[in-house]
């Protein structure tokens, strides 16, 4: 018999190869095992250490974004469960931004709605108004009564060569509480160099501190020091609020013709006062009609026009105004609209109408705001000039007005108002 030779197929691997392998096995196991024990190092150190959001000011070691947007967001839902679910429709609905403006095709009346039924609760007490700067300001007891609202140390030099004036914001003291719930506030300070308001700036925001050391240096460039004695510094002391208009805390005025920086750095502290919103009597007048459709439960707004409106620029002319107009109800804004821009007047035009659906008896808490602002195509807008007809009407003519177009449904009701400083 023919003997039968089984053949088994050769593998063989050269031990190169082999090396390669196993070298590749142990990389990957070992790069795993070195992702997994990071992960659980991270997730460990997360339970013990600052979270990564802080941000820290590189140049002074202070944090200026303590806290999360979520947080303060907790806080608010906490207080509104608090207050047995009070004013939560109008809160929300401003928060997440549900009662922006709508805008008809083809260029019919805009519309805004305002809520049904709204109850703020504490929200507003009695003893707070909204200024005409927008901020919300406790009112003293008495009109006799001194707020104290600290005071502001600065620092003025001049650079002969460059033509510059150069001012240091330093450092407050003693600034009024502005969050009740933190009892703290958020305080910045924004700078205009007047009669020309060309020059505008501001700080940064500090956190929660009543003591805040700004130390921040700004330079002005192009300033003869032959004028210096016709310009004065206008400190306006603020403390930033996320969810609605920062507050005004108090300002501070300082006239150069006083002051000699020429032999060096001057050094001022100067108490801050409670802003004087009379102290500017030209930023024009400005012409509104209002209207309200008791039925219909509508109130009908017509920006007509503006004269004497101050000039703005170089060239002589509040070059191109319009008019922003927001509403309120109470402390919140909830609509906003704006005209068209004018160009190159300072006695515009608009006859623009906004029409919004007001509940009759929400118009006791309602005001209408008319910012008059000066577009401008390479800097910031600049506001001419302010009026606020409704609950927060900084005047007798703004109040009467208001009554007026209340005591007469269906009747438009048109005056002319002179603008206040915004």
């Amino acid at each position: 018999m023919a003997e039968i030779t089984s053949v088994q197929p050769g593998f063989d691997v050269s031990p190169v190869v082999a090396g390669l392998i196993g070298a590749t096995v142990l990389v990957v196991s070992v790069s795993v095992t070195v992702f997994v024990w990071t992960c659980c190092h991270q997730q460990a150190e997360k339970k013990h250490k600052t979270p990564p959001y802080k941000f820290i000011h590189m140049l002074k070691g202070i944090s200026i974004y303590p806290e999360t947007l979520s947080n303060k967001k907790k806080i608010n839902r906490i207080r509104r469960d608090k207050e047995g679910g009070r004013g939560n429709l109008l809160v929300d609905a401003a928060e997440s931004g549900l009662m922006g403006p709508t805008k008809a095709p083809g260029g019919p009346p805009q519309v805004d709605q305002l809520p049904i039924k709204v109850d703020y609760g504490d929200e507003l007490s009695p003893d707070q108004s909204l200024t005409p700067g927008g901020s919300k300001t406790s009112s003293p007891s008495s009109p006799g009564d001194d707020v104290l609202l600290g005071d502001l140390t600065f620092s003025v030099d001049y650079n002969f060569p460059k033509k510059a004036l150069v001012v240091t914001i330093q450092e407050a003291h003693g600034l009024p509480v502005m969050d009740e719930h933190t009892r703290s506030s958020d305080p910045y300070i924004k700078m205009t160099i007047l009669p020309d308001k060309r020059h505008r700036v501001k700080t940064r925001v500090l956190r929660k501190t009543l003591e805040p050391v700004f130390d921040e240096t700004f330079t002005f460039y192009g300033i003869p020091y032959s004028h210096l004695q016709d310009l004065v510094l206008h400190f306006l002391v603020l403390s930033f609020d996320r969810f609605s208009r920062d507050d005004v805390i108090g300002e501070v005025m300082v006239p150069l013709a006083g002051v000699d920086p020429s032999t060096g750095k001057v050094q001022l502290t100067r108490e801050i006062l409670k802003r004087n919103i009379q102290k500017c009597i030209s930023r024009g007048e400005l012409q509104v009609s209002l209207s309200y459709q008791p039925v219909a439960q509508r109130m009908t707004v017509v920006v007509l026009k503006a004269r004497h409106l101050p000039k703005m620029d170089i060239t002589g002319l509040s070059a191109d105004p319009y008019v922003k107009v927001n509403v309120y109800y109470g402390r919140k804004r909830i609509a906003k609209k704006k005209t068209h821009v004018k160009k190159c007047t300072l006695n515009p035009v608009f006859n623009e109408s906004f029409i919004y659906d007001i509940p009759g008896d929400l118009l006791p808490d309602v005001s209408v705001e008319f910012l008059v602002i000066d577009f401008e195509r390479t800097t910031k807008n600049e506001v001419v000039g302010r009026l606020i007809l409704g609950a927060h009407s900084a005047g007798a003519a703004g109040t009467e007005h208001w009554r007026q177009v209340c005591d007469s449904p269906g009747k438009a009701v048109a005056k002319w108002h002179s603008l206040s400083e915004y």
